[in-house]
């Protein structure tokens, strides 16, 4: 196949484009390179892949990877209207997957335009050229922290998610339901993928398992929020990724049983479709810093703080759709992904 993956400087994007590639599909990858956080990181995932070109990529120029023959990289912003329009006109994509966005609960309480242009007027652009150019399915990242304030325990595809508490969660609802319309209007496939705490090698700098190990080893202390009461569902990156594959090659076809009687949000008449992706196996954020600690061989210095505005005390994905549909369960353990980033995290670095 021939797809489009947007957010390819960034972490799961970085890891599904080499999946794709390493299984022979042709891949056109997309990121804007912002600075949310450390572009050395989005520079080093890149050369990874082949575009070697350092920090002076130039904007709407393709780069042909000399890794890999079957993947060149282009630079724009989802906003630029014009440019994506005719990105899609001159590529002809079999299939799109939009893991592109601006990321971050916390800095979406300072910076909201930022998720307004990339996450929404980016989004719509995506759709409008998926609906003008016969694209066969739209996959996209949607987030866990659209369930909000649902306290149900595990987070089902099957409740509403109508009490978001940050304008990125209210961002990531608002991608489904611009989804679901366009599935509904135009015969549009678009699978949302709900991610349960993404980590692993070449994990974003903002997210807890970079900054905690970071500062261990600058024997700074932690901040750990909730004073250690925080439940996450940690996701593997790889089992994320194996996820979405298996989503990009399986279109939804619509739920002839859907009612609108007793409309169940994770599906449709339409070719419409969410699915959780998380580990179903929430862990208390103590453990995991004490798997960190252990990993790395060092104790913590923590500075125990209440819960920030934004964040929800506990996240735990219901996975049943993913297994019944796609048989397939994240599985990798808190330990072996922990020890995966630490080895890749000090070789970067130049750790000893």
């Amino acid at each position: 196949m021939k797809i489009l993956v947007t957010g390819t400087a960034g972490f799961i994007g970085f890891h599904l484009a080499r999946r794709l590639l390493e299984r022979g599909d042709e891949v056109v990858g997309l990121d804007n390179i912002n600075d949310y956080y450390d572009q050395r990181v989005k520079y080093g995932r890149l050369e990874e892949t082949g575009i070697e070109k350092g920090t002076d990529i130039e904007y709407g120029k393709p780069y042909q990877s000399i890794k890999y023959e079957n993947y060149r990289f282009i630079k724009l912003n989802l906003e630029d209207r014009d440019a994506i329009q005719q990105l899609f006109k001159e590529e002809k994509f079999d299939k799109v997957c939009n893991l592109a966005a601006q990321a971050g609960v916390r800095y979406s309480l300072t910076n909201p335009y930022a998720y307004v242009d990339s996450n929404i007027v980016g989004f719509v652009n995506l759709l409008e050229a998926c609906r003008h150019n016969d694209i066969e399915h739209l996959a996209y990242a949607s987030s866990s922290s659209v369930y909000g304030l649902n306290e149900t325990m595990p987070f089902s595809v099957h409740d509403n998610v109508d009490h978001p508490i940050s304008l990125y969660a209210a961002s990531k609802k608002s991608n489904e339901l611009m989804a679901h319309t366009y599935s509904h209007l135009y015969g549009l496939p678009t699978t949302g993928l709900r991610f349960f705490t993404v980590y692993g090698p070449w994990g974003r700098p903002d997210m807890a398992l970079f900054l905690f190990t970071k500062a261990i080893i600058e024997d700074r202390p932690i901040d750990v929020f909730n004073y250690g009461e925080m439940l996450r569902d940690f996701t593997y990156v790889d089992d994320i990724v194996e996820g979405v594959l298996r989503v990009i090659d399986n279109p939804p076809k619509g739920n002839p049983e859907w009612s609108g009687k007793h409309p169940d949000p994770g599906s449709s008449k339409a070719p419409y479709k969410i699915y959780n992706i998380g580990n179903n196996n929430p862990v208390k954020l103590m453990a995991f810093i004490e798997a960190i600690e252990k990993a790395l061989g060092k104790k913590a210095q923590k500075n125990m703080l209440p819960i920030q505005p934004g964040d929800v005390p506990a996240t735990y994905a219901d996975v049943s759709d993913l297994i019944e549909d796609l048989h397939y369960k994240p599985e990798t353990s808190i330990e072996e992904g922990i020890n995966n980033f630490i080895t890749w995290y000090k070789e970067f670095y130049h750790v000893r």
